[in-house]
Parts: C-alpha cells; structure tokens; sequence
C-alpha cells in the first residue's frame, strides 16, 4: 500500500482511528491492478481479479464521513469476494471539505465509468456491474443507483448497474434525517435556507429524495444489528420506500455488528456476507431493460 501519495486528512475519532488501523493490517496484504481514472491521488481504484472469474464486478467505496478513507480501505474485503468468483474494484473519491457535493459522486460515476469500459480486461463482464460502499460510501452507491441523472451525466447507459449493495449507508439528510450535525460535504448552507426552509444540497444528496424507480436497479441493503441509532432508522426507511416504489429490496442485518464491525464482517473469508452478497449478484436477471449505449 502506498499511502504517502495521499495528502494530510483531518483527524479521525477515537473509534474511526482503530477502524482504520484495523482494516489497514487486514489489507495489507493485498494487492491489485492500480489504476488513475483522474488526475487527484483520489481518483485512483484498485482491481482484483479472481483465479475463476463468475462475471460479476462489484465497485464499493469507502467510508470515512466524506472526508476520510481512500480505496486502501477495503482492501480487506478482497479475498472474500475473490473467493466467490467476484471481481472486485476499490475505488476513491475526493474529500470535503476541500471538495464538496457533488465532486465525491461525480468520482464515482467516473469511476463505474472507467470499470464498464475495462472490466472484461479483468474477468468481469460489463453488463454485469453492481455498486457498495460502507457508510458515506454506501450513500455514494445508492445515490448512483436511485437515480439515472447522475450516470448519464458521466456518459454511463441508464442500466449500467445491476444491483446496489450499500453497507450501513446514509440515505437522508436535512431534519428528519436524525443527524445531529450537517455533513460537510454538503457545503455551506445557502443564506437565506435555512429561514426559507430550502436546502437543494440535503435533498440532492438524498437517495430517498431522489428515487428514481423506473431507473433503480435491485438493492441488497446491509446494516449491523448494533449500529448507529439514526443509520438503522434510515436504513428502514430507505428499504420501505424502495419496496413501495416497486424496486425489489432485500435487507440483510448482521446482528452482532455495530458501524464498524458490519463493514469488517462483510470481508471475512467463509462469512455470510460476502457468500450471500455474490449469491445475490448472481441471482439478479442478466439483462434488466433495454441497454442504452454510448457512442
């Protein structure tokens, strides 16, 4: 891992800082296909291929509350899921507070873009493309995945993506959100929004405010049974609304886990959730709709 080509973040929590340490040591092993899909260190992912490559290509990005992590990350998820014959892809983004909404998922897009266009390099197949990523990750993967808007405006076919998996993922903002504090990737709020009650950013950013069905692939919504009070509400709520919008949803909690040990679990080698996510990804229809390429 060479982390040194990242510049300085901004300090972690107590329990952030021994997340990282932890899945650091678990990854430090792996290693992949290092790619630049842009120009900041951050645009960069990493790709793991498979001895026995099924197809499926999952792209998951990291967690950190928007302005931590890098792909290095989730290195740690890799065998797993290269033991189940998924090709899997780390990939980063920019960071707030230098780099607010919608830089972050505008890097995701680009890099799904980067993965449609290489994955049979790489044993994967292009029309089999899912999305994850744990909490600000998993937000970033939903957001892509509810609606169209944000793939063909990065030149990606409305159904590049065959399924979303989110990890205790972020799904709101704004007052009903249960969020004691904005996130800082949404920039500062506008003047006169909070008066006017109007904030475009929170509900640009929501994957519930944005839910675009026609658009939405299947989802496999993971959270840990002891996480975060405010993710377990919202993570219900995003699973009932997709439900009710006709998406097929299925939710898949891991019971003993809080925030930080559900992304853990989703990486160990024989755990249920690295097996159930690729029997899902395998069980979703190959072709969903109609493909439309670019040119």
């Amino acid at each position: 891992m060479n982390l040194a080509r990242y510049p300085a973040q901004e300090p972690l929590s107590a329990l952030g800082e021994a997340y990282q340490q932890r899945i650091l040591a678990l990854g430090t092993d792996q290693t992949g296909i290092e790619v630049d899909y842009g120009p900041d260190p951050y645009q960069s992912l990493t790709v793991f291929r498979p001895d026995r490559p099924r197809g499926e290509v999952l792209v998951f990005f990291h967690g950190g509350g928007w302005t931590n992590g890098c792909k290095e990350w989730m290195f740690f998820m890799a065998p797993a899921l290269l033991q189940e014959g998924v090709t899997f892809v780390s990939a980063g983004y920019r960071l707030a507070p230098a780099h607010v909404f919608p830089a972050g998922l505008d890097d995701c897009a680009d890099a799904v873009t980067w993965v449609e266009r290489h994955a049979s390099r790489h044993g994967g197949d292009p029309d089999r493309i899912f999305v994850g990523g744990h909490s600000a990750g998993g937000h970033y993967a939903a957001l892509l995945a509810v609606s169209s808007a944000w793939r063909t405006a990065r030149g990606l076919p409305v159904d590049v993506l065959k399924g979303c998996l989110p990890v205790s993922g972020v799904y709101q903002f704004g007052d009903e959100s249960g969020m004691a504090v904005r996130p800082r990737f949404l920039g500062s709020r506008a003047p006169d929004a909070v008066a006017q009650g109007d904030d475009r950013a929170e509900a640009a950013a929501a994957p519930l405010a944005q839910l675009e069905p026609a658009a939405c692939p299947p989802f496999l919504l993971t959270r840990g049974g002891r996480d975060f009070p405010h993710l377990i509400g919202q993570a219900d709520r995003m699973a009932a609304a997709l439900d009710a919008a006709g998406v097929p949803v299925q939710q898949e909690i891991l019971a003993d886990c809080d925030h930080f040990e559900a992304s853990i679990a989703c990486g160990q080698q024989g755990g249920a959730w690295a097996s159930r996510a690729a029997d899902w990804m395998r069980a979703t229809p190959r072709h969903a709709g109609l493909r439309v390429d670019r040119p």
